[in-house]
């Protein structure tokens, strides 16, 4: 099986790539360059959201990519998101369809809401929408036929357990922060259980975080920022037991961290717009991490998120609310 085919069985029967090109924090410009470097490496799945401000050009690379005969658009996967303004009440069609204008496609393969928590446009506004209204409107895109798969992105198991328990169109997909510093297995087993399957995100810790900016004020002006205070965190690249398993299996910190989330069965989407390191990214099919290993990489006992989603404090559907203690 090639790289290229490697793949998790949502519970309708999608087929989802268990890796992808993540794309948070690339610009336009770069992200162009990136997702055609990445698609002409193997990659087949692209993960994208309205709030990275990118789907435009992401688009224009998917044309680029099917006009000169690289790829077909039944080839690829592409997931894409609705930010918080966009899960209100009454929001998500048009949001989803004008995602679909920006990426000049018919459809994406995976819709997900982005956050528990619905604003008004500018996030200046909390808006106590219930993620059961909120999953309400994913249904209707899904059986509409916007979207192939549907699920979410930053909820708790208790928010998916209600939206399961409506009998509606299941979550196929929960997009997390996860990595070895921050594990998650809780969450795994949950939507394991539930057949959800789980998608990582910041599989690397996120070395990246420190230079992001929330969009504040005007939702939809990309120049008005905030900067983020983050919490001193550990390098999951220099850990010890990643060094040595890496040692053995002549690769890279980072790629021993993308293959210990692979082997628990779980996707990835790591962010690059470095055509080595994108390449590197997808180079981690030749080796695997054992369960002994897993074990070992796991004995730090270190649990730290590094996203916190401060903007959710107060909100009813905070998602994080247990933790923030």
């Amino acid at each position: 099986m090639s790289p290229s085919t490697q793949t998790i069985t949502l519970s309708n029967g999608v087929k989802m790539p268990v890796v992808g090109l993540g794309t948070w924090q690339s610009s336009p410009e770069e992200v162009i360059a990136a997702v055609k470097a990445a698609v002409k490496s193997g990659y087949r799945l692209i993960d994208t959201a309205s709030g990275y401000h990118n789907e435009e050009a992401i688009g224009t690379a998917i044309k680029q990519l099917i006009e000169e005969g690289v790829i077909k658009r039944d080839d690829l996967f592409i997931t894409t998101k609705a930010w918080t303004n966009q899960i209100a009440p009454g929001k998500l069609e048009s949001a989803l369809k004008e995602s679909l204008q920006k990426l000049q496609l018919e459809y994406v393969n995976l819709y997900l809401a982005h956050m528990p928590a619905a604003t008004n446009d500018d996030m200046s506004q909390q808006i106590a929408s219930p993620v059961e209204d909120i999953w309400r409107q994913f249904d209707a895109v899904y059986k509409a036929g916007l979207t192939k798969a549907v699920g979410v992105s930053n909820w708790n198991n208790e928010q998916i357990g209600r939206a399961l328990a409506l009998g509606l169109t299941p979550v196929h997909n929960s997009q997390v922060e996860l990595h070895l510093y921050f594990s998650q297995h809780d969450h795994v087993n949950f939507c394991k259980s539930h057949n959800v399957s789980v998608t990582s995100y910041a599989t690397l810790g996120s070395p990246g975080r420190v230079n992001f900016k929330l969009p504040n004020g005007s939702y939809l002006n990309i120049n008005h920022f905030r900067k983020l205070n983050w919490a001193p965190a550990p390098s999951e690249l220099q850990d010890a037991n990643v060094l040595s398993i890496a040692k053995k299996n002549n690769k890279t910190p980072a790629q021993v961290l993308l293959r210990y989330v692979v082997d628990r069965g779980i996707a990835i989407i790591p962010k690059s717009v470095n055509e080595s390191r994108i390449k590197e990214n997808f180079d981690i099919f030749d080796f695997s991490v054992s369960p002994e290993e897993i074990k070992k990489l796991e004995e730090s006992k270190i649990s730290q998120r590094l996203f916190a989603q401060d903007f959710m404090i107060g909100h009813p559907e905070d998602a994080f609310v247990n933790e923030r203690q």
